[in-house]
């Protein structure tokens, strides 16, 4: 029987709740101990957000303005209202009904570090005090409960915070040791976390109070990522009424649609560099609408028919069945097999209407029934009657003769024959070249040094060369001579002198010959066309180089973002398409179709769409305009339906919402609901994170400073920040 502990967890910065409703589902247990999670609070100043909040987690959350005077009016460029004012520690206590949070979890604005915002915008004073709440979040916290300190701290957010945001880290890192709380800062990928369909790396800050927890914290184990086709295939098809608002297929312009067609599954606009266009016109391909619908349509046995008409003919509907009775018809060029009975013999026993064929076994006694046209007879059998006509078309007037590499039994047959050094030839005819026979010897006297077979050949330094003749170039007229590495006695082209020996004489005709090897390349003076790696320092800045000399290129690992000649976007990824079997990138908060790779190839058939207008005439195809805002599905040269994904995949995708549930969030709009999204913690990766915690203030509580676990413990630098009182004092 366990007993239930409770574990209270705080969110600053809360958004919509993935954070803290992936906390209230952690169910950790050590020994007879088990956590039980219950969030007290939520603090964020968007207040759909906050009424989200309120609904995942089951707690009533705050609407709180984390701004101080000056990063208000930096932000929003103008004084705020008169009824405004700045946050104090008294709105903290009360936005978590004054109770004491174990775990707090602040997931600030992430906007000002992202790379989605240029650098130069992110320096403007807008962004710089977006930046600036990270930390006076940490700040305010720290003051709230500076006489009962929180055990346990969580900081998440971009990776690129700890470069664009390193002096804000680092003034925070301080503060928290100047509290009393070891620090250690890593990354990790929630998609891995949380066993997510996306792969989604944030950065991470973990501090612990010195004196209330000394155990270690594990890392929570890492999962493989899922295909998209894992989650969404357990979603009703897109545009289904039954799963709500949020799972409604995106109007988009009727080129739109085109473009989605033809990128390719995994891939993202460059795909339509393939395509021909002449004038302004697919040279390859033709799009035409289905008018007909089920035209020559086939139903399935076990399937309803659609309506019937006054003309249900094949050709103008789904009026045709895969009808599994073969049985019961008269299966023409039917095959009855030799050990089943044949049907009724009727007076027109013919393979064509009827099972008049029989699948006959005797192939024995073929050459009885049979006129052996073309037959080969096998060499221990004996040949059919000879006949006059005995050409192979008319009988078994073949062999299958094994004498065939018997040479010397053979007059003829053996063209471009070569015999082995140890045989002998066969009788020498009149005429004996290589195209009538084997009058060719394979000849193994090449190796030892005769003029006649040494054409081009190299004598060995030590060994003497063949009779020199007048004129002749087809013998031993070279040899390997050993002395390269001697007196100069050669031009030595192409020759490269040791770094420590010295050089030949300088002539004025000084070639390839004058050549050095230089071990200095890593000097400043040595860096022609050299690429500087992406963790060392550049060579000095210089105004311009007219010689190619620097290292001013930079081997960059951050191949997420490849651009090439002719790209007309900042970022990769536009109009990108997913396969089915591939997942995601990390759910942002303005996932788009155009502006990164936020479509599907859906494999599945029967999605919703558009149909045809019923006063299109038959005969007389129209396709749409190419700005008309519609929702349509065009079939993709690899079958499947390239589209966007819905609001609610997204959600989906982010765990925010089971597979086969429905979410209802605050508002009616689809950009509101994919911001918040977008910036939402995954509630599966924060329950993983939540299990690790949980069992580190289990064990801190029963007493236990240590516990053995097959599970590493999390990163380096936590295992450092985690265990070990970074004050000096062993813990």
């Amino acid at each position: 029987m366990f007993q239930d502990v409770e574990i209270r967890h705080g969110h600053f910065f809360c958004g919509l709740g993935g954070g803290g409703k992936g906390f209230n589902k952690a169910r950790p247990v050590v020994g007879n101990k088990r956590a039980k999670f219950r969030c007290i609070g939520g603090i964020d100043v968007d207040a759909p957000g906050i009424r989200d909040f309120t609904k995942l987690t089951g707690v009533a959350g705050t609407v709180l303005d984390m701004f101080d005077l000056e990063q208000y009016i930096a932000f929003h460029g103008r004084t705020p209202p008169p009824d405004w004012r700045p946050a104090t520690t008294a709105d903290i206590h009360r936005a978590f009904n004054n109770e004491h949070p174990h775990i707090i979890f602040l997931s600030a604005p992430c906007k000002g570090f992202s790379g989605l915002l240029s650098q130069v915008k992110s320096l403007t004073d807008k962004y710089q005090a977006l930046n600036r709440l990270t930390l006076r979040g940490i700040w305010m916290m720290l003051e709230a409960y500076k006489d009962d300190p929180v055990e346990l701290i969580v900081f998440e957010n971009v990776p690129r915070i700890a470069t664009r945001g390193r002096h804000l880290l680092d003034q925070i890192m301080d503060l928290l040791r100047a509290y009393g709380y070891a620090v250690a800062e890593t990354t990790h990928d929630c998609g891995e976390l949380g066993g997510l369909g996306q792969s989604r790396k944030r950065f991470l800050l973990v501090a612990r109070h010195i004196d209330k927890v000394p155990p270690f914290l594990y890392e929570p184990p890492k999962k493989s990522l899922r295909a998209v086709g894992d989650i969404l295939g357990k979603m009703l098809l897109p545009g289904d009424e039954r799963a709500g608002p949020m799972h409604r297929i995106p109007a988009l312009q009727w080129k739109t649609w085109v473009r989605l067609a033809f990128v390719e599954a995994g891939s993202d606009w460059r795909s339509l560099n393939k395509l021909q266009v002449e004038n302004g016109h697919l040279s390859e391909y033709l799009i035409m609408p289905q008018v007909h619908s089920g035209m020559l349509g086939v139903n399935k046995w076990e399937e309803n028919v659609g309506t019937i008409t006054s003309r249900s003919m094949p050709n103008n509907g789904n009026f045709a069945v895969a009808d599994p009775r073969q049985e019961l018809y008269s299966s023409g060029m039917g095959v009855v097999p030799w050990a089943d009975h044949v049907g009724a013999v009727a007076g027109e026993s013919m393979p064509s209407n009827g099972k008049y064929a029989v699948a006959d076994p005797r192939k024995g006694d073929i050459e009885k029934t049979h006129k052996n046209v073309a037959r080969v007879v096998e060499w221990g059998s004996h040949a059919g009657t000879v006949t006059s006509g005995h050409g192979p078309s008319s009988g078994g007037q073949s062999v299958a003769d094994p004498r065939f590499n018997q040479s010397d039994k053979w007059k003829d047959g053996q063209a471009y024959g070569v015999h082995a050094w140890n045989e002998h030839t066969g009788a020498i005819p009149g005429q004996q070249s290589p195209g009538q026979g084997a009058y060719s010897v394979a000849d193994p006297r090449r190796a030892e040094g005769r003029a006649a077979f040494s054409k081009y050949a190299v004598t060995p330094w030590l060994k003497n060369a063949g009779t020199v003749i007048s004129g002749d170039d087809s013998g031993a007229y070279a040899v390997s001579d050993p002395r390269h590495g001697g007196p100069a006695k050669h031009s030595n082209e192409f020759r490269i002198v040791p770094w420590e020996k010295n050089a030949q004489a300088v002539t004025s005709a000084h070639g390839t010959g004058q050549a050095v090897a230089d071990p200095r390349g890593d000097g400043p003076s040595f860096g022609k066309y050299k690429v500087t790696a992406f963790t060392g320092t550049a060579g000095t800045v210089i105004s311009g180089s007219t010689t190619g000399e620097g290292a001013f290129a930079v081997a960059d690992p951050r191949n997420g973002v490849n651009r090439e000649k002719g790209d007309n976007y900042l970022t990769a990824g536009h109009y990108g398409v997913i396969d089915w079997k591939e997942h995601a990138g990390a759910v942002s908060a303005a996932a788009g179709h155009d502006n990164g790779r936020w479509s599907v190839g859906d494999p599945r058939s029967g999605a919703t769409g558009t149909s045809a207008p019923s006063d299109v005439p038959e005969n007389v195809p129209r396709l749409p305009a190419l700005n008309q805002k519609i929702v349509c599905r065009i079939q993709a040269l690899d079958g499947t339906w390239h589209r966007p994904f819905t609001t609610l995949e997204l959600a989906a995708l982010q765990s925010l919402v089971d597979p086969e549930e429905m979410l209802e969030l605050d508002g009616l709009s689809d950009q509101a609901w994919r911001e918040r999204i977008g910036n939402a913690v995954p509630p599966d990766a924060a329950q993983a994170i939540a299990e690790v915690m949980g069992t580190t203030l289990l064990l801190a509580w029963s007493g236990e400073t240590f516990m053995l676990s097959a599970q590493p413990i999390w990163v380096q630098p936590l295992v450092i920040g985690l265990s070990v009182d970074q004050r000096g004092n062993p813990q």
